[in-house]
């Protein structure tokens, strides 16, 4: 795992923090899993005891941590942490299970009616997937995403949640049965990915935070 840890507990409020890498399964190092909704182990509380890090296992310079957290973040946030092809693949699953309710014939009305919603979910994955290509091609010839990633993180964690309550929607009281019960479609995948997809605009910076991260520095906006 990767961490910053304050080594200068005299250093001022982003001074005196260094980023390393802690192998997990180094001596005094234990690891409790925390589950989600869902049930699967997606947390976990990380205890260090007189753990031994060596030098070749700092990233940056002893305290000069902060610079390295920052880029990671912008990095997580814009082109790393949720890729363009797992929304495009849960848009052509969303597409599909809406193709397989409307043949089942049950409760027409509603399956109509989400049509519209389907469809503009789709179109959301694929524009997330050109605008990633877009970065990419920037990155290439040395532009920097910068606080743009800011934006990006919250094009894609709300799509997200989108995505999934869209497929709850179609599938109405049948989304919540889990996938140990006789009946579940998909094997209740799409009552997972919602409950999995909630956290994400709250980690990697909370949507709020990012918000104000592209009005100050995208718009250029006064901070008061």
């Amino acid at each position: 795992m990767f961490g910053l840890f304050r080594t200068d507990p005299e250093a001022a409020r982003h001074s005196g923090m260094t980023y390393l890498m802690v192998p997990l399964d180094a001596s005094g190092v234990t690891v409790r899993g925390v589950e989600r909704l869902d049930g699967d182990e997606g947390f976990a509380e990380v205890f260090f005891d007189d753990v031994f890090v060596a030098d070749d296992l700092v990233l940056g310079g002893v305290n000069e941590g902060w610079g390295v957290a920052m880029a990671t973040t912008s990095s997580e946030r814009g082109l790393t942490l949720r890729s363009p092809g797992r929304f495009c693949a849960a848009a052509d699953r969303l597409v599909d299970l809406w193709k397989r309710q409307a043949a089942a014939g049950e409760h027409p009305e509603r399956i109509d009616s989400l049509r519209s919603d389907v469809a503009q979910s789709w179109m959301e994955a694929e524009a997330y997937r050109l605008a990633t290509l877009a970065d990419v091609t920037g990155l290439v010839n040395g532009v920097s995403q910068g606080a743009r990633s800011s934006l990006t993180k919250i094009f894609w964690s709300e799509l997200d949640v989108k995505l999934n309550e869209t497929a709850l929607r179609l599938l109405g009281p049948a989304a919540e049965l889990i996938e140990t019960s006789a009946g579940a479609v998909d094997g209740g995948a799409w009552m997972k990915g919602f409950e999995f997809a909630l956290s994400g605009p709250i980690y990697a910076g909370t949507n709020e935070i990012q918000r104000n991260v592209v009005a100050e520095r995208v718009l250029g906006l006064p901070r008061k």
